[in-house]
């Protein structure tokens, strides 16, 4: 599936290979002028640049060609002010086609401030753009090979909200408790919104939205227990976020509110050759208007993924992964949001199922192979989310082969 390239296809490259190239040579500059002034200062960055090929759906484009939208490049630094107070902050370039807006954005850039340490207490603050710690893979996300896979679990880490979802401006509060007999406890809490782009609006919203989709408030927490000497850790997270939509006048969509909650449960096992997770999600939708001024809707949806690696050797890592996803957890086959469109929004929009096989290979210590592939039922994660394109997605089932390379510094 990935061999078929168009000739539009290697056009499409120059772009993030001409900002490949910049953001090495950028970089090297930093790390030499860091060695030779300041050792509190310390500069990383990574380039990832890969091929996708999606059939069945418009998960990355519309014409289901072989893509080289699979593009992040990052660069990240952090600066010791004192022994309390410290700066951080990442930007980084993304291509992913349809799965969100292309093009440079500041993932966070904060004070982390560390409030307070004592024997089996440290709690920190973090105010700014800062980074979303609650979810199992939410504080890695960012970074491609500390990810488990290219592609995250679609049934907890939507892609179309991933700006949204991988931090907020305002501020945070992270604390840790450490006792023999209770092990380690993490406690999070954050409020702080994202700005939404036109792009984003689309994404969410569709290609008929020219209006602006606000992030009004959001409030996360979560806690997380290891056991004192055991490989296992355990969470539990909420968000509570709040969304309005301010139509214009050329609008085919009304103005409106979107509420929605989600809660989190996950548990993962790191062993010497295993790593065993699993994250159970439930979120609840809630829309006044969008659709026409006296709209009303309410729908609990539930999802979840379970994942199992194993390290070869150190140079070799399998996956293996299997993950379902419904939109509403009273409609699971999608048959009631068909009858409620009457016939415009197939039944496989109610639903979204996934089987996923993948290899990492580290070719040296910082240059990393990534291939994957996976088996799909159902079209309930593909964006926009709030007017399914039933139009360009006819296949309920549907395949995807990713593979991309990874370097860091």
């Amino acid at each position: 599936m990935l061999l078929k390239l168009s000739s539009n296809s290697f056009r499409k490259i120059i772009k993030p290979l001409s900002i490949c190239f910049a953001s090495m040579f950028f970089s090297t500059s930093l790390i030499a002028n860091e060695s030779a002034n300041d050792s509190k200062l310390q500069i990383h960055g990574f380039i990832a640049q890969g091929v996708i090929d999606v059939k069945g759906s418009d998960y990355v484009n519309d014409d289901e060609k072989p893509s080289f939208e699979l593009t992040e490049i990052g660069i990240n630094a952090s600066y010791q002010l004192s022994s309390d107070v410290r700066l951080a902050g990442q930007a980084v370039y993304l291509n992913g086609g349809n799965r969100y807006a292309d093009g440079v954005r500041i993932d966070y850039l904060l004070i982390d401030w560390s409030l307070f340490q004592s024997e089996h207490w440290k709690t920190n603050v973090y105010l700014g753009r800062f980074k979303n710690y609650h979810w199992l893979y939410s504080s890695t996300r960012d970074v491609p090979m500390t990810r488990p896979s290219i592609i995250l679990p679609q049934s907890v880490y939507f892609d179309g909200t991933r700006d949204l979802s991988v931090g907020g401006d305002g501020i945070a509060l992270a604390s840790k408790y450490f006792d023999e007999n209770i092990g380690e406890l993490d406690f999070n809490l954050s409020s702080g919104r994202s700005p939404i782009s036109d792009e984003q609006t689309r994404i969410m919203m569709g290609e008929q939205a020219s209006g602006d989709l606000n992030f009004d408030e959001d409030l996360q927490a979560s806690v997380y227990w290891r056991p004192h000497y055991s490989s296992w850790r355990f969470g539990v997270a909420l968000t509570d976020a709040d969304f309005s939509y301010d139509n214009k006048n050329t609008d085919q969509i009304f103005d409106g509110k979107l509420a929605l909650e989600r809660w989190y449960a996950n548990a993962e096992y790191q062993g010497e050759n295993w790593t065993f997770s699993a994250e159970l999600l439930q979120e609840k939708m809630s829309v006044s208007g969008l659709f026409f001024p006296s709209f009303q809707r309410s729908t609990t949806g539930q999802g979840g993924f379970a994942q199992a690696q194993y390290q070869f050797s150190t140079e070799l890592q399998f996956l293996m992964r299997y993950e379902r996803y419904y939109a509403n957890k009273d409609d699971k086959n999608g048959k009631k949001l068909e009858q409620m469109s009457f016939g415009l929004v197939p039944h496989y929009f109610g639903y979204q199922n996934n089987v996923t096989l993948g290899i990492n290979y580290n070719i040296s210590a910082n240059l990393q192979f990534q291939l994957e592939h996976h088996w799909i039922k159902g079209t309930a994660r593909l964006t926009p989310v709030i007017t399914p394109d039933a139009r360009v997605n006819e296949n309920e089932y549907w395949q995807m082969s990713a593979a991309q390379l990874v370097y860091w510094f």
